[in-house]
């Protein structure tokens, strides 16, 4: 199989073929790590970070800010238009990618940090050429004599505006939906997997999801499957994480529907996954069927993960009282992992385990832990800071779930 991958983070679907014993090829990977380019400059820019810090903090209400910040958003989309025309015109792939590099090295002093965590696992199969930096920048009209079988990727959620009935590839320019679309457009891979937030179809009154089946299905000519909402829970995971998939299969191809798959029974629960009671190196996968195997060998977690007496009253407050949350540890099922679990939020959001009960102690998730409640078994490297794992990981999609996708698309002989 010949993948390809948009908004990559540390390879889900390459875990899922990985597992399941599927002879696969990365054509290319990209992802930009959070490391944002900003192509604003001067007073531009610093309105910008302004008005974005007051949109994250839910604090952008004057109408006013609200007009500036879309202008400035439209000033820079115009500014990537023009640097992608620019890219489009380059004689050669090399010579595209070393100009998007350069971008980033000259305007960003972050890491990209995913790129480091998903070469030092995928690295064998895929050139550093060929992982991209910014799917804006990435002309997918240079893979597409590469033939990709399956092409994967999500999208922030974002809303579009209501240009009557018009729904299209332009209505959605500007958002990085339309990157997506633009680079299905580009490469025609035989089959897609997109995936978003659940709620994905009730946003904005449903009118985002109606423009996305529109460029899907009439822009790009693929059937799509209706969105259906899969929780990792259902396909082997002890975690409560419910994301949205849309399978999509190019039109000319022939072959049998694609079959959501149906729940199967849990047999683990999340302390089955804890490192007290699975040391490292015993969270492995059957190389037959790519199922998980647990086995129960006693370890400790790197005590650095055990919460301060100050944390540990934060965690547990109950709430205001206006605001009231849970306190429980220990769940059976573990809550939605948070690219953000790092900063601690109370224990009726994030997962906590007991470390001694007289005097009470907790922790949080090990990296380690946090990548099997994932899917990732203890083959997959570490290689960045405990801190940047537990964020890649809550951003990652449940390899498990993505193994019973990858079963079904199979079975509708697509890649015959």
């Amino acid at each position: 199989m010949k993948l390809a991958t948009v908004f990559s983070g540390i390879g889900a679907i390459e875990k899922s073929l990985h597992r399941l014993g599927k002879d696969y090829e990365i054509v290319f990977a990209c992802d930009n790590g959070d490391v944002e380019l900003n192509l604003l400059s001067g007073e531009d820019l610093e309105e910008y970070t302004r008005l974005t810090k007051l949109r994250s903090k839910k604090q952008l209400r004057d109408a006013a800010d609200i007009s500036k910040l879309e202008n400035l958003g439209k000033k820079e989309n115009d500014i990537a238009e023009g640097i992608r025309s620019q890219i489009c015109s380059m004689n050669s792939k090399i010579e595209k990618k070393r100009f998007v590099d350069a971008l980033y090295a000259n305007n960003s002093r972050k890491t990209n940090f995913v790129k480091k965590a998903y070469m030092a696992n995928y690295g064998h199969k895929l050139s550093e050429d060929d992982f991209h930096l910014d799917i804006r920048f990435l002309d997918g009209r240079d893979y597409r004599q590469d033939n990709i079988d399956l092409l994967v990727g999500g999208s922030p959620c974002q809303a579009f505006s209501a240009v009557g009935a018009q729904y299209g590839l332009n209505d959605t320019r500007g958002t990085l939906f339309y990157e997506f679309a633009r680079i299905v457009q580009e490469t025609q891979p035989r089959v897609f997997i997109y995936e978003n937030v659940r709620g994905l179809t009730i946003h904005d009154n449903g009118h985002t999801w109606e423009v996305m089946r529109s460029v899907f299905e009439n822009d790009l000519n693929y059937r799509i499957t209706k969105p259906q909402v899969l929780n990792a829970s259902d396909y082997g995971i002890p975690q409560s994480r419910r994301r949205l998939f849309v399978i999509g299969i190019r039109d000319d191809i022939r072959c049998k529907d694609f079959v959501y798959p149906e729940p199967v029974d849990l047999q683990y629960c999340m302390q089955d996954f804890l490192e007290d009671n699975c040391a490292f190196g015993n969270f492995t996968f059957d190389k037959k069927t790519g199922d998980l195997i647990v086995k129960k060998v006693p370890g400790k977690p790197d005590k650095k993960f055990i919460l301060t007496p100050a944390v540990q009253k934060y965690v547990l407050a109950g709430g205001t009282s206006n605001y009231k949350t849970s306190t429980q540890t220990d769940l059976k099922i573990a809550r939605t992992l948070m690219k953000m679990m790092t900063q601690h939020h109370r224990a009726g959001v994030d997962n906590y385990i007991t470390v001694s009960k007289d005097p009470l102690v907790l922790r949080q998730l090990s990296d380690r832990e946090a990548l099997r409640l994932m899917g990732y078994t203890d083959d997959f490297k570490i290689a960045v800071s405990s801190m940047q794992t537990l964020r890649q990981a809550g951003n990652s999609i449940v390899v498990d779930v993505m193994m019973a996708i990858v079963k079904q698309i199979y079975l509708t002989k697509v890649f015959e």
